[in-house]
């Protein structure tokens, strides 16, 4: 048993080192090599941990959703009204766009994978089996929000889901690229949640 956890613990310490890579540097910029140094292992400690690359880089972007999981989770346990699907719904929303500094280097990380997942098939089926979990729980808190009269009866939920995702895209992109600001993005987020809402 300990060594199961030592090798958990080492497969971790390596995904951190792997994320932080890429997002200072690009996938490209996250060499075997520099990954081992940086988690201060050594090549064999990596080859072990993982057979391949892609799996990997693979456990790296579970790693990161688990990140952002964890933060909108905890913005959500310390809001007003934790409870409120509408509460998750604007966490959910705000804590996939770069916001602040950890919110900005996954952002990083998303759009490295973004754009091999656009040339790589493997990474790309990756990514969709991502987005259809998000859409899933984007889909369910609007349509509980609905339910509960807090959004508009006439809205679809599975299509407001995709809306919404396309939305957070964008804005990942324009804050990345510096043409939007953190508090344009939110105003952005605010405006279209507020459309939603019923009268």
């Amino acid at each position: 048993m300990p060594r199961q956890v030592d090798h958990e613990g080492r497969r971790l310490r390596i995904a951190r080192a792997v994320f932080d890579l890429v997002a200072e540097r690009g996938l490209e910029g996250a060499t075997l090599r520099d990954a081992a140094a940086r988690a201060g292992v050594s090549m064999g400690a990596v080859q072990r941990c993982f057979s391949t690359k892609e799996e990997m880089m693979a456990f790296v972007l579970e790693h990161m959703n688990q990140r952002v999981t964890d933060r909108i989770e905890e913005g959500i346990a310390a809001s007003a009204d934790p409870g409120s699907a509408m509460t998750m719904l604007e966490h959910t929303l705000a804590g996939i766009v770069p916001l602040d500094g950890p919110s900005t280097a996954e952002a990083r990380v998303w759009l490295a994978f973004a754009a091999q997942a656009a040339v790589d098939p493997r990474s790309a089926g990756l990514q969709r089996r991502q987005y259809d979990r998000l859409a899933e729980l984007v889909a369910l808190l609007v349509r509980t929000a609905r339910d509960s009269g807090d959004v508009r009866s006439d809205v679809d939920p599975e299509r407001e889901a995709d809306a919404l995702i396309a939305l957070t895209d964008g804005l990942n992109v324009q804050l990345l690229f510096g043409r939007f600001t953190p508090e344009a993005a939110r105003e952005a987020l605010r405006h279209r949640l507020h459309a939603l809402r019923a009268d």
